[in-house]
């Protein structure tokens, strides 16, 4: 019976969140085969953690916790193996944008930046593009919200410095 609940709890939780998942991934895989493969993953962790899961917090609280963890770990192993085996230039790896609107290529931009920050930066970026409040950042990632807060003005500064570069 208890089975049965958290199956139906599981596939709930993917059915209505599924989009956490994928942009999450996307945040932390460039490559289509490497997001796949990290989905997969924060889908096991999702189903061996389901019976844990405390209704007095938010899903999507939890939700994002278990998947920037499991993105995070993901990304140091698949780096780290990146890193070892290939050495490309960085030319190759930047999209051409020739065709786009500005708005899509500053969006485009904005989504290279955040892909080449550390990994607790990046998930902080995530969850504040996604109008988490640093209450609920703080909580996610384990860290004070005074730190959110700090941590995410200067993040913020990094990328405005980092758009003005292009300007110029």
């Amino acid at each position: 019976m208890k089975k049965q609940k958290d199956k139906l709890l599981f596939e709930s939780i993917l059915e209505q969140h599924k989009g956490i998942l994928f942009k999450v991934a996307r945040a932390y895989c460039a490559d289509e085969e490497d997001r796949q493969d990290l989905i997969q993953e924060m889908m096991i962790q999702i189903w061996q953690s389901v019976h844990k899961y405390n209704d007095q917090y938010k899903v999507s609280t939890w939700l994002y916790r278990i998947s920037l963890n499991v993105a995070i770990s993901f990304y140091r192993k698949n780096s780290a193996r990146v890193r070892k085996y290939t050495g490309l230039n960085e030319k190759l790896t930047e999209m051409p944008i020739d065709d786009k609107s500005e708005n899509e290529r500053r969006l485009n931009l904005l989504e290279q930046f955040i892909s080449e920050l550390k990994e607790i930066d990046k998930a902080l970026m995530i969850l504040y593009l996604e109008d988490k409040s640093h209450a609920e950042i703080a909580e996610i990632l384990g860290i004070s919200v005074s730190n959110t807060g700090t941590k995410i003005s200067r993040i913020k500064e990094k990328l405005k410095i980092r758009f003005s570069k292009l300007k110029s």
